[in-house]
């Protein structure tokens, strides 16, 4: 197991956590078989590990996941699931006994993790529950993550995955660094469609119903720039459908502008959002608009997209 200095965020090391029992139990030891993977519950979970992480941006990107869940409903019972000691988890996780213990009860106390009474761990039902519900989130995160983090060291600002979910851009992913401009987005966290990149790309390739829906809602305005005509939006959907690319600028967080791009899975269906925020200049608006468009590419061909 890994004692040396852990560079990993909080969040990261909490979805090690339930990396563990992702992986065969050893022969003779505890259920013999491997809990199901949670895939889509990490999204939901990220939003309670975010919550509880504050891990500070360093010049390297940090990289804590989270895919996230609609509310649940009622989802069938699990099936046996592998239940491990906190000394196991902590190995599996390659992490210190100390801090696994710290993030298991973290884990415990949200409903993702239920100790039994003799001490071993299994995934909690609350898990369960929301995993039943979402998409394959984790595997969007795993599979775009060599795309962002590439996207990240040509541009060293921030850089954003996020998918629809409802009337909001869901952040599976965001890398930054110390100088990037001040921003509210963080892993986990649901933001107005119609106030940030990502949510503008996901709502102008989403369902009429959908687009239709979410227009004929009060649009909230969070800063002057902020588009709240429903006829104004309309027009700026289709623009986004025909270049490919959106464009924000001062109209979620002061001083900020985005540029966002759709990535695209095996069937041509838009399934999630990349983007790059920035400073606003007067040559921000286009300044990473290929850089963005490179790396959407390529996390929609990674999927299968040609």
């Amino acid at each position: 197991m890994a004692n040396e200095h852990d560079s990993r965020s909080v969040a990261s090391k909490l979805f090690a956590i339930l990396d563990a029992f992702d992986a065969p139990q050893p022969t003779g030891g505890g259920a013999s078989c491997a809990a199901p993977r949670v895939a889509a519950a990490h999204a939901s979970a990220a939003a309670h590990a975010s919550a509880t992480s504050r891990a500070a941006a360093s010049a390297r990107p940090s990289t804590a996941a989270d895919p996230a869940a609609t509310p649940p409903r009622a989802a069938p019972a699990p099936a046996p699931a592998a239940t491990l000691t906190l000394t196991a988890i902590a190995e599996r996780a390659r992490l210190p006994l100390s801090t696994a213990h710290r993030l298991v009860a973290e884990w415990v106390a949200w409903g993702g993790l239920v100790r039994d009474d003799d001490g071993r761990y299994s995934l909690g039902l609350r898990l369960w529950e929301l995993g039943v519900q979402t998409p394959p989130a984790r595997d969007l995160r795993a599979t775009a993550l060599p795309y962002l983090e590439d996207l990240f060291e040509a541009t060293h600002e921030h850089v954003h995955l996020a998918i629809l979910d409802g009337r909001d851009a869901l952040y599976l992913e965001k890398l930054t660094g110390h100088d990037a401009v001040p921003v509210i987005s963080r892993v986990g966290a649901r933001l107005p469609l119609h106030s940030t990149g990502v949510g503008l790309v996901l709502l102008a390739y989403a369902p009429a119903d959908v687009i239709n829906g979410y227009l004929d809602a009060p649009l909230a305005g969070f800063l002057p720039n902020t588009v709240t005509s429903a006829e104004q939006l309309r027009r700026r959907l289709a623009e986004v459908r025909a270049t490919g690319i959106a464009q924000m600028r001062d109209e979620m967080t002061p001083g900020s502008s985005s540029t966002a791009a759709p990535v695209r899975d095996r069937t041509g269906a838009v399934v999630g959002a990349v983007s790059v925020v920035i400073r606003t200049t007067d040559s921000s608006p286009h300044q990473n608009e290929a850089v963005v468009r490179l790396a959407a590419r390529g996390i929609s061909r990674a999927l299968g997209f040609r």
